[in-house]
């Protein structure tokens, strides 16, 4: 099975001069948890929820006039629509992503989450298997 067959064809994107409040709108609007963020079209970002609780939210920043440029993870690991399912879990767990980037031609086609994975019969195993790897408990500094 192909990336292309379970990607999530409709992806918002942001700008790296776009602020961190539009950010949290489009993943409100798009109920999602990440967006890449592209200059012109290639992806050179991605910002998370995550991103924008610890490094905005947490840092006491104004999300109205910070940009994403200043919280987004810089290059991204992206894959292309013809990878093979199996060989994107493995990219997911041995780079420790939760989400990927799907690019053709330098545009944004899709994105695949982890969850895009688990939901299938035939890849619950890989989803397992990168989550495994993706996730290592933390406990935090008190």
């Amino acid at each position: 099975m192909k990336i292309r067959d379970i990607m999530t064809k409709d992806v918002a994107t942001l700008n790296p001069n776009d602020s961190v409040e539009h950010a949290a709108e489009l993943m409100k609007e798009y109920n999602v948890g990440s967006i890449p963020v592209c200059n012109e079209d290639k992806v050179i970002g991605i910002v998370t929820d995550r991103d924008i609780a610890i490094r905005s939210v947490a840092e006491g920043e104004n999300a109205e006039r910070q940009i994403v440029r200043s919280i987004m993870s810089s290059n991204p690991v992206v894959a292309n629509p013809e990878m093979d399912v199996h060989d994107a879990a493995k990219l997911m767990a041995d780079k420790q992503i939760r989400r990927l980037p799907i690019v053709e031609n330098n545009h944004v086609v899709g994105i695949v989450a982890l969850g895009d994975l688990a939901v299938q019969p035939k890849l619950t195993d890989n989803a397992g298997i990168a989550l495994e790897s993706i996730s290592e408990p933390s406990s935090p500094t008190i």
